[in-house]
């Protein structure tokens, strides 16, 4: 079933006449290819929202989820597509999820680390990219480790010869199949609940079509079929809310 926008609602959420959605290149599970070029599901989600409202969709390219929160906290974005955590929350109306990924730990390979549980110890220092959900939820949750934050949390971890770093899990499985000096930890230390969101100054009305727009995708296959034509796993799906 279409969900219909009506004149309000269009002028609420595209408020310049054009749908401004700021995305995140830094994370390749949500948005491939160039500034110039993006794909990807958060691409194919703006430009379906675009395409409910009637109005065309600009596509503000970051390389870094903090940079795409600023777009919006700034007003220069009326979409974003962000990992749900509290510390946005207080600028950010959400929907539910689309998709549901994992930050994981890579440490070196001759590592005494052996389980996420071991990584909060006193002296492990954990390379994490700056403003990213997975430096948000540590930042918040770890007990006894350091974070370290960096352009790339892979990077600073082997630049300044870190005890571990954190990230998205296929980049960072793809990364270990190239460095043999690095392995990943079993386990997760996170879900990271990907999701669409807008300015909490706008209409109850507009949440709500946002909101139910986003399951209709996630039912009517919409996702998952992005999901296949981006060469990313389905089974990121996220649930129904």
């Amino acid at each position: 079933m279409t969900i219909p926008a009506g004149p309000a609602l269009i002028a609420d959420l595209a408020p310049t006449g054009t749908l401004r959605a700021s995305v995140n290149l830094g994370n390749p599970v949500l948005a491939q290819g160039t500034p110039e070029a993006p794909s990807g599901i958060t691409v194919d989600l703006a430009r379906e929202i675009g395409a409910r409202l009637g109005v065309p969709v600009e596509l503000l390219c970051f390389d870094a989820a903090r940079k795409s929160f600023e777009a919006m906290a700034d007003g220069r974005a009326d979409l974003c597509f962000l990992a749900v955590d509290p510390a946005r929350e207080k600028e950010v109306a959400f929907t539910a999820p689309y998709v549901v990924i994992e930050g994981v730990y890579a440490v070196p390979r001759d590592s005494a680390l052996t389980s996420v549980e071991d990584v909060d110890a006193p002296g492990v220092r954990i390379g994490v990219k700056q403003g990213s959900a997975y430096d948000l939820f540590l930042s918040r949750s770890l007990a006894h480790a350091t974070v370290v934050r960096g352009e790339e949390g892979v990077d600073t971890f082997l630049a300044e010869g870190l005890e571990a770093g954190a990230g998205i899990r296929q980049p960072m499985t793809a990364y270990v199949r190239a460095n043999p000096d690095v392995r990943l930890i079993e386990g997760r230390f996170m879900e990271i609940r990907q999701a669409v969101g807008t300015t909490v100054t706008r209409a109850p009305e507009t949440v709500a079509f946002l909101r139910a727009v986003v399951e209709e995708l996630k039912a009517n296959g919409f996702v998952a079929d992005s999901l296949r034509r981006a060469g990313q796993e389905t089974s990121l799906l996220a649930p129904p809310a």
